[in-house]
């Protein structure tokens, strides 16, 4: 099992999800209004305002781009009322895991949150990850990306005790994934093709109700590293690889420490020891339901928390008041 962190003890479960909540009430103002860029600018100054007042000494290791890239919530940018004399902390996040789908107004946009202690999340840098995922209650390394696609599938669906025609994979609907997909057809498997958020996609392994049993196919790494997080918490097994298309990528992950540039990374190497995972729904999804705005002005969102070391999962919903939306 494992083991507490006091230093997460002082950055309380629930102070994540006022970060999270904060960055999704942003977001939601812009839900369907066809800019991508403003919905996505409003979340990040939203949780960084958020993460400024816990009393920590946080560092981005997952976020928004490099420096150049990124004004605000760039990797390696510092946040927290205690800089220098704060728990260290690492942070993984994306203010707004869904900007297309939140421009368009679709369904499953997140605003997600990973942390724990310093060293204990890969600094991975913003590039593609291949990545494979199950929910819990498999034998270990049932899956594998050095498997073909049929392998997999034929493992699970073995240990599921049903046929492989009768399972379910989720996902990205990419162009590059076309030849996957066709595979996963050609076998006989329902595909759940998902336009964007493949955090959703992977936690969705872990949860019956969606019906979903394999994540399979490439998205970004810093995603990965936060669905290995949730993964950690609740259960499952995570394998992923970076991809790099060019030199400058690879360059690239050399500076954030990455040698071995074809490493497939376990669930504990991308997110180890304890861990907090949260996420707030911004439009209404199958994992959690989005912001709402009453007529009289309150604001309802829907959250989750989970914590490694406990296990627990706290569902939150959560009623802001008009004139102060996050109190």
């Amino acid at each position: 099992m494992t083991t507490a962190s006091k230093i997460l003890d002082r950055v309380l479960v629930l102070e994540m999800v006022r970060v999270t909540e904060a960055a999704a009430i942003a977001a939601a103002k812009l839900i369907g209004r066809g800019d991508e860029k403003a919905a996505d600018a409003a979340a990040v100054e939203a949780m960084r305002a958020a993460l400024n007042e816990l009393y920590m000494d946080g560092t981005v290791v997952i976020g928004e781009g490099e420096r150049d890239e990124a004004p605000m919530l760039f990797i390696g940018e510092k946040v927290g009322s205690a800089i220098g004399t704060g728990p260290k902390i690492d942070i993984a996040l994306d203010p707004l895991e869904g900007t297309t789908i939140t421009a368009k107004a679709g369904p499953n946009a997140l605003a997600v949150l990973a942390v724990a202690e310093e060293g204990n999340l890969l600094n991975a840098p913003d590039v593609y990850m291949d990545k494979i995922a199950v929910g819990p209650g498999y034998s270990p390394n049932i899956v594998n990306l050095n498997k073909s696609v049929a392998e997999n599938v034929a493992a699970v669906a073995a240990e599921k005790g049903v046929p492989p025609h009768e399972l379910i994979v989720c996902v990205l609907d990419r162009p590059r994934h076309e030849k996957m997909i066709a595979e996963l057809r050609e076998i006989g498997c329902g595909v759940m093709l998902i336009p964007d958020g493949d955090v959703a996609g992977v936690i969705a392994t872990t949860n019956p109700d969606t019906t979903v049993d394999i994540y399979m196919g490439s998205g970004g790494a810093p995603e990965g590293v936060l669905a290995a997080a949730a993964l950690r918490c609740v259960g499952g097994q995570f394998k992923g690889r970076l991809l790099f298309r060019n030199d400058d990528e690879r360059l690239r992950a050399r500076k954030w420490g990455i040698e071995d540039l074809d490493k497939i990374y376990d669930l504990e190497e991308l997110a180890k020891g304890d861990c907090i995972f949260a996420a707030t729904g911004v439009t209404h999804g199958s994992l959690l339901e989005g912001v709402k705005t009453l007529r009289d002005g309150r604001i309802t969102t829907e959250s989750v928390v989970m914590r490694a070391s406990s296990g627990t999962v706290r569902w939150v919903k959560s009623e802001h008041r008009k004139a102060d939306h996050l109190g």
